[in-house]
């Protein structure tokens, strides 16, 4: 969670950044050439200090929606965000891995899926030995949970 936090914090620093400094450069430069009505170097930047300020406004909102995220409401022993779960697919006869993350960290290829993807959804709140059924875009899969380890516990966690 906090690694989440300091990456939107460093990519909020960096817009801001070009907000005060690169983009004021840019378009002063292009307003220096003239005409801008036919100027597409004045828009482009303009255009671009648009998407940057309303980039900035989102990635400020998701922050501070993570910051009121109450780790003590995290259970301790059952399926929450952060929890490395080891599930078996009882259909297939196959273990699967998953890390229930936020959305900017999915990774499906790594096994880090959605707290709000099925999957997510369908094992949040459960614990070991509990087996779920989930409806995924292409039918449904029975699980059962075989290891969880939540992110109270992730220090022991050699599978990160």
């Amino acid at each position: 969670m906090e690694e989440l936090k300091r990456k939107l914090q460093e990519e909020i620093n960096a817009l801001e950044n070009e907000l005060r400094i690169d983009l004021p450069r840019e378009i002063a430069k292009a307003r220096a050439h003239g005409d801008l009505s036919e100027n597409a170097e004045y828009h482009a930047a303009k255009e671009r200090q648009s998407y940057v300020h309303a980039r900035v406004g989102q990635l400020a909102n998701r922050l501070r929606d993570l910051s009121m995220i109450d780790m003590s409401k995290i259970p301790h022993d059952r399926v929450g965000l952060g929890s490395s779960v080891v599930v078996l697919d009882l259909v297939k006869e196959v273990k699967v891995h998953y890390k229930l993350v936020t959305s900017e960290d999915v990774d499906v290829s790594k096994g880090m899926i959605s707290t709000s993807s099925p999957i997510g959804r369908g094992l949040l709140g459960k614990q070991v030995g509990d087996t779920v059924k989930i409806q995924i875009p292409d039918g449904s899969r029975e699980m059962e949970i075989i290891e969880l380890i939540t992110i109270h516990h992730q220090g022991s966690d050699t599978r990160k």
